[in-house]
């Protein structure tokens, strides 16, 4: 499944590029003040709430609430920042940041599959305050580059790691942001004994979010006592019989 997003994804790359070229791209773009990373200093813990409406392996997610409309909701009840999918798989698209821009005032971050540096010019025009990176898809050499391509835009990462040669890579950047992803992207189960297990091969003077398949508050208080300092969730939240309620809970 990875495999067939990634070719769509590089053919929908260079459409863009086409239409509109990187120098275009680049022109009037006004530079972010790293206000992700400033956010999250604020609070020993941590919701990145996703305004997730669909998964490419579950099928349709969310049917009561437009993205601008959970976003609104997850900032009401305490939410840290917020994760827009961009990648039609998970029904986004890249105007959804500039909506959801519009409505709220928490930083955001661009979930796609970033392969090329053009992807994070790109997010920094719609308005988007930081990317995520994954590790998986990007060599270290490109996951170095585009670090400093993102802090060049006044933008945060977060880089996505799997495995622990995955973590090596991120910790071979700068990088202030480290995600643990829980999910396995060999047959998408989750579990949260993934960060449990990962976690003491990262640094712990880096902010280490884990993501993925985090449902209530035992799996916060299971996160925390292992020294992570926050959580990106989706289905956890839109799922959730009141949303409010459950971001709340995860919010601690």
């Amino acid at each position: 499944m990875l495999d067939a997003i990634m070719a769509k994804k590089k053919i929908e790359v260079e459409n863009d590029r086409a239409k509109m070229p990187l120098y275009e791209l680049k022109k009037d773009l006004q530079v972010g003040n790293f206000a992700m990373s400033r956010q999250m200093r604020k609070a020993p813990w941590s919701l990145i709430a996703e305004c997730k409406l669909q998964s490419p392996a579950k099928g349709r997610l969310c049917t009561k609430y437009t993205v601008p409309e959970l976003a609104k909701i997850y900032q009401a009840h305490g939410a840290t920042a917020l994760s827009v999918h961009t990648d039609r798989h998970f029904l986004g698209q890249l105007g959804d940041i500039a909506r959801v821009k519009a409505v709220v005032d928490l930083p955001v971050l661009r979930k796609d599959f970033i392969l090329d540096e053009y992807q994070i010019y790109q997010a920094r025009k719609a308005g988007a305050d930081a990317v995520l990176l994954i590790a998986r898809i990007l060599s270290p050499a490109q996951l170095k580059e585009y670090v400093y391509t993102t802090w060049g835009l006044g933008m945060d990462c977060l880089i996505e790691v799997h495995s622990e040669a995955e973590i090596k890579a991120a910790l071979d950047t700068p990088a202030e942001l480290i995600g643990i992803n829980n999910r396995n992207l060999q047959n998408f189960t989750t579990d949260i004994q993934n960060t449990i297990d990962l976690i003491e091969f990262c640094d712990k003077n880096r902010t280490i979010i884990s993501e993925s398949g985090i449902y209530g508050a035992k799996d916060v208080e299971r996160l925390k006592k292992v020294g992570v300092r926050g959580i990106l969730v989706g289905e956890g939240l839109v799922k959730a019989e009141d949303i409010g309620v459950k971001t709340r809970e995860l919010v601690g």
